[in-house]
Order: C-alpha cells, then sequence, then structure tokens
C-alpha cells in the first residue's frame, strides 16, 4: 500500500486542512478528558484562536460540552471540555448461541445490556435484532444515537456488503447491514469480532504499539491485525484466518470444511470435547468448564491445559507469519489465565526467530465488553475522522486510508 505523506509537495485544501484539525482536537479531548482550551493548544500545537473555533463548532454539534471550571492562583479560571455522554452508540454482539445488543456512550460505558438467543437464520435475525433495537432508541429518548456497531464472527466484504465468512454460524452468505439500516434509520458498520477487539485496545485500552494482534478464543479462534498502525482487512475482508489454518489434515472436521484447523484444537468447544462432552447442544458449557477447574476439578483442568498448548502451538505459525510487538488475548478462558498463560507465554517466547518476543496479556477488558467497545470505536472513527501526530508528521489509523486528491495523507482515526 502507497503511503502519502503530509510534507507532499501538493499542498492541501483548506477544507482538509479543517478536518485534520478538528481531528486532532477531538481526539485530544477524548484522550485527556477533561481538558481546558489552553491545554489543547499546548498539545495539538495549534494556535489558541484555531482551537476556539474548532471547539465552539464542537460544541455547537454536540460532540463536545462544558464540563467543570479549574482554579488557578490568578487570572482567569479555565473551563474544561469533555464529550458529550448522550452521544450514544448502538452495539450489537452476534454470536452462535446468544447475542448481544446494548447501547453505550462515547466514552464507552454500557448504560444497557440484553442477551438474545441467536435466531437460526439471518431473516429472522434482522427482525428481532431491529425490534430490539427499536426499542432501546424508545427507551432513551434523552440520547443522541450515532449508528450501529455490529461484531460477527466470520469476515464481512465491505465491497460487496455481505458476510461472507461465519462458519459457526452455519448461515449462507448475507446481508445483515441494509436491513438493519433500513429498519432503524442509522448507519451500521460491520466488522470481525478479533478486528473489533483490535480496535478496543487501540481506541480505549490506548495501546501505544503499531504492531498488535488481538487473538480471540472463543466458539472459534481468529486473529485481529494492527500492523504497522494499520487494521489489516485485504482481499474480501478475509486477513487473519488462522484458525482455520489445518495443523493436521486427518484432524477433526471444522466448521469451514476442512480438517484438524487450529480452530478445532483451541476453540472454548475443542476444549469440551477434550473434557468429554459429546456435542455442542449437550454437555457442560465452557463457562461450567471454568467453574469446575477454578473449583480444582482435575479432568477440567487438564482440559484447559491442552487447550493452552494448543493455543501456544497455532501462536508458533502467527508469530512467525507478523512478528508482533504485542499480543493481547480475548476470550472466557482469561479467567484462568494465571493457570493458562504461562503455558502460552512460553510457547511465544520458544517461536520468536530473532530479537525480543512480543508481550503477551489478557485484553484490558472482559471478552464481551472488548468485542461491545469495539462496536463503539467502529462508529466514532467515521466521526472523529484522521489524526496526524503533529511531532512525526506519522497518520494514525484504525482502518484503511483514504487518499485525496491533493496527496494528502488522511487517515480515519
Amino acid at each position: 500500500m502507497r503511503r502519502h505523506s503530509v510534507h507532499a509537495e501538493q499542498g492541501a485544501t483548506s477544507e482538509t486542512a479543517r478536518g485534520i484539525n478538528r481531528a486532532i482536537v477531538l481526539n485530544l479531548i477524548r484522550r485527556r478528558q477533561p481538558i481546558s482550551r489552553a491545554d489543547l493548544a499546548r498539545a495539538s500545537g495549534l494556535q489558541p484562536s484555531t482551537v476556539s473555533l474548532i471547539t465552539e463548532q464542537l460544541i455547537r454539534e454536540k460532540w463536545v460540552v462544558y464540563g467543570s471550571v479549574g482554579r488557578l492562583p490568578r487570572g482567569r479560571r479555565p473551563t474544561f471540555l469533555q464529550l458529550n455522554d448522550r452521544r450514544a452508540i448502538l452495539a450489537l454482539d452476534l454470536r452462535p448461541a446468544n447475542s448481544t445488543v446494548a447501547v453505550a456512550d462515547v466514552n464507552g460505558n454500557f448504560l444497557e445490556r440484553q442477551s438474545i438467543q441467536t435466531p437460526d437464520n439471518p431473516d429472522a435475525a434482522v427482525k428481532i435484532f431491529s425490534e430490539r433495537i427499536l426499542r432501546m432508541i424508545t427507551d432513551h429518548p434523552e440520547l443522541l444515537f450515532e449508528g450501529i456497531g455490529v461484531v460477527i464472527p466470520g469476515r464481512y466484504d465491505e465491497r460487496r456488503g455481505r458476510v461472507v465468512f461465519a462458519p459457526n454460524l452455519k448461515w449462507p452468505e448475507f446481508d445483515l447491514k441494509a436491513p438493519l439500516e433500513k429498519a432503524t434509520g442509522l448507519p451500521v458498520k460491520m466488522e470481525n469480532a478479533a478486528n473489533a477487539c483490535v480496535l478496543a485496545e487501540v481506541w480505549f485500552a490506548q495501546s501505544a504499539v503499531r504492531n498488535l494482534l488481538a487473538v480471540t478464543i472463543s466458539e472459534g479462534v481468529g486473529v485481529g491485525i494492527f500492523a504497522d498502525g494499520h487494521l489489516l482487512h485485504a482481499a474480501n475482508g478475509m486477513a487473519g484466518e488462522f484458525g482455520h489454518i489445518p495443523l493436521d489434515g486427518s484432524g477433526p472436521q471444522c466448521g469451514c470444511g476442512s480438517r484438524g484447523c487450529w480452530e478445532v484444537y483451541a476453540s472454548n468447544w475443542a476444549a469440551l470435547r477434550f473434557y468429554g462432552a459429546t456435542s455442542r447442544s449437550g454437555g457442560p458449557s465452557f463457562q461450567d468448564l471454568l467453574a469446575l477447574a477454578e473449583g480444582r476439578d482435575q479432568h477440567a483442568l487438564r482440559a484447559l491445559d491442552h487447550m493452552a498448548q494448543q493455543i501456544g502451538r497455532g501462536m508458533r505459525m502467527v508469530i512467525a507469519a507478523l512478528s508482533p510487538e504485542e499480543i493481547v488475548f480475548v476470550g472466557e478462558f482469561t479467567r484462568m489465565w494465571n493457570h493458562m498463560g504461562p503455558v502460552i507465554e512460553r510457547a511465544v517466547k520458544q517461536s520468536v526467530l530473532i530479537g525480543n518476543p512480543p508481550s503477551v496479556r489478557p485484553a484490558a477488558a472482559e471478552p464481551s465488553v472488548a468485542r461491545l467497545r469495539g462496536t463503539i470505536a467502529m462508529v466514532l472513527q467515521e466521526h472523529f475522522g484522521s489524526a496526524v501526530d503533529r511531532r512525526t508528521g506519522i497518520a494514525k489509523l484504525l482502518r484503511k486510508p483514504t487518499v485525496p486528491a491533493t496527496g494528502v495523507e488522511v487517515m480515519s482515526f
């Protein structure tokens, strides 16, 4: 992918410059709130008059509100600015058994969460989710809804506007975006679960590394890739499907149709199979397995030990392929991180060909929150626009870049 520098000879239009400056100020408020205009000017390097014009516009648009008044030994007391928590996002975490619909404010605080049994097919899902979302909108008349973020256990092809790969749902290709937009009147953003967890880490946990992986372990196994400051999607949105790389061609059947994929050894269902569950619909749940392990049930502990070993086994190919600085694991299994983490960390260290091993840790938020918070970032980055590091001139981005005719690097943050 070609990089375009902000130092290119051909200049930007005034509209482009205003958009970049607005994004810089808005993101500084998000990251450092509450913050005064004077501190915004110092942090951004913009003129105080420019900061005042931008913040006045953001207040008129109801993105920003006045907060508390500061105290100084002398002079005018500053009024601090913060994001308007009446701005809200609707979130849908679509999973094979039970899905979650939630309402959150722009700061990632959840105001309501509801669990729904996942419908059997896309048509029923559109109807049920639309009805629940419309009810939530009605129940919160005080909020200004920006859009809907949807996390899917598969891959979304943005070009075609369809979910093209979701083997654990066992649905054919489907369009959830357009029907939800038609039913609710709100824009809908779709993203793979692992990518959403990357967004949550960069947006809310504010991870500073430029090469980060989010490895999600649930009904399946996925990898979200944040490489050189870019969230990677690639052709058909399929980048990161390491869970469907076969480790043993004679292994168990995978939902994707192949045999012996990493997913059939390292997922929650794989741990249950090792424990002795005879089917995905019968026997204990993965939460039951964790509870048994916490109670020192030896068979449950052996199942989790095997799961940790298989996670580490697959990480060898991931590390060899991507060489990350940091790896964040997301999944219910992280409840047992003290037991399983050392096994995974040891496998990661043994997989590094040269240099220091990447840092390894569980996600900053619990798994359900990490996925849902990713949906908030998905919606908000469309509004927060591009942001450029004024010290280095490097654009910060969570999605693929949009390069205007001026040659200035403008990227969604």
